[in-house]
């Protein structure tokens, strides 16, 4: 049978999401965790990519398993033999065809970054961190020019193994919360560090380095090293997985998780 999970974690202590030599992968805590309970190896598919430092309210995942269990012993029976950081919060039988990642039509992440004069000691593997003042009306416009269907090469990184840049983003908001801008992105996909590499972009028209359209000529060259340095990973977090409803996962019936609950 095949089930799926729904993961919370805290990745300021973890190698990111993907299995690790060094055993410091969220998937190597949590194929550990499944095994203490299925009682054989079992290999997770996610839904994503989180990198190093990354933070999930709403990751994804399924494995395949032959142990009938029930399916309270998915979440609190595999939550016993996990690290703190590190949450099942539900889980759900689907159907053999169910793949955490490529039934997903949708991502949803969002930035927190802190914009005082001096960090936060609190928030400091929880939100990034920019010590000038930023011009929120400058970076919502350059923000409205990443929408829709592009080729951003210009945000991916160099090790990016994705067969296409290119990717529809459907929404790219910035909202401001007391002294934190929160940023909100969804696309059917993301190339790896694109977020991040969007953030710094951003935050250079904000502090006055390039006007609004730069964006645009970043988009239009497709070039990474025009673009500016990849930003701290602290203030990453995926929120949510888009999915049919046909496969019943709890996930589909609520809102996206949101990292407003943190401040």
């Amino acid at each position: 049978m095949r089930i799926a999970l729904g993961l919370a974690y805290d990745g300021s202590d973890f190698c990111g999401w993907q299995s690790q030599p060094s055993k410091r992968g969220v998937q190597d805590a949590l194929e550990l965790a499944i095994k203490s309970i299925a009682q054989h190896n079992v290999r997770v598919h996610a839904a994503g990519r989180t990198d190093t430092g990354v933070h999930a309210l709403s990751q994804v995942v399924h494995f395949d398993t032959e142990k009938v269990r029930p399916i309270s012993a998915w979440v609190r029976g595999v939550n016993a033999h996990l690290p703190d950081a590190v949450r099942v919060e539900w889980a759900h039988e689907v159907d053999g065809e169910f793949h955490a990642r490529f039934s997903a039509f949708s991502r949803s992440y969002q930035y927190l970054l802190y914009n005082a004069p001096v960090a936060s000691a609190l928030m400091a593997t929880k939100a990034g961190w920019f010590h000038m003042p930023l011009d929120f009306s400058a970076m919502s416009e350059a923000a409205s020019y990443l929408l829709g269907e592009h080729d951003f090469s210009a945000f991916r990184a160099s090790e990016c193994q994705a067969k296409s840049a290119i990717k529809h983003l459907h929404k790219a908001d910035i909202s401001i919360i007391g002294q934190y801008f929160r940023f909100d992105f969804t696309a059917n996909a993301f190339l790896q560090h694109q977020v991040r590499n969007m953030i710094g972009a951003l935050i250079y028209v904000g502090k006055g380095a390039f006007p609004p359209d730069y964006i645009k000529t970043l988009l239009n060259e497709r070039n990474r090293t025009l673009s500016p340095p990849t930003f701290s990973p602290s203030g990453l977090y995926l929120t949510g997985v888009g999915y049919d409803e046909k496969w019943g996962l709890p996930i589909t019936k609520s809102a996206a998780k949101s990292i407003k609950v943190l401040i």
